[in-house]
């Protein structure tokens, strides 16, 4: 097998963060957009801002590039120690104080917090689904090789 087979390429690794940090935008802009329907639909409004939306699109991925490159990719990581919770908080804060200041909730200050809150505890479960994902890989992974292991076994003996 060539060397250039083996070796993880600067391009690969650049395409892995960037297709995380897409999946990322995608799942918590669909959360942050359940939230504002849902304030809208409390509201008795039945319509959606478009203007909004392109704003909890961006920030999004304005999110996924700083959690990714400067975050330790903290929702993704081992643990969620201190420094996690920290960077969990950092990034709640910053998009409630977004969705303040440009007023996706109508400048409520009570619903921000709320939002902040859910922002909060999308983070952590966002945590506990990516570790249950490396558990199932784990083991997926052990049994792959426990197979190749006898196959090869296997075709030695014989």
């Amino acid at each position: 097998m060539s060397k250039q087979r083996k070796k993880i390429s600067a391009w690969e690794r650049y395409l892995t963060k960037e297709i995380g940090i897409e999946f990322k935008a995608c799942l918590y802009f669909f959360a942050i957009l359940f939230f504002y329907c849902m304030y809208q639909v409390i509201c008795g409004v039945y319509e959606a801002n478009i203007l909004h939306m392109a704003e909890m699109i961006f920030m999004t991925y304005a999110m996924g590039y700083l959690q990714v490159y400067l975050l330790s990719d903290f929702d993704e990581g081992e643990r969620l120690g201190g420094r996690e919770i920290c960077y969990l908080f950092f990034c709640s804060l910053l998009y409630s104080a977004v969705s303040y200041f440009v007023g996706w909730f109508d400048r409520n200050l009570w619903v921000c917090v709320g939002f902040f809150f859910y922002i909060a505890f999308m983070y952590v479960c966002a945590f506990l689904v990516y570790k249950a994902k490396r558990s199932i890989d784990e083991k997926l992974l052990n049994d792959d090789l426990r197979t190749f292991q006898e196959r090869r076994k296997n075709g030695e003996s014989n």
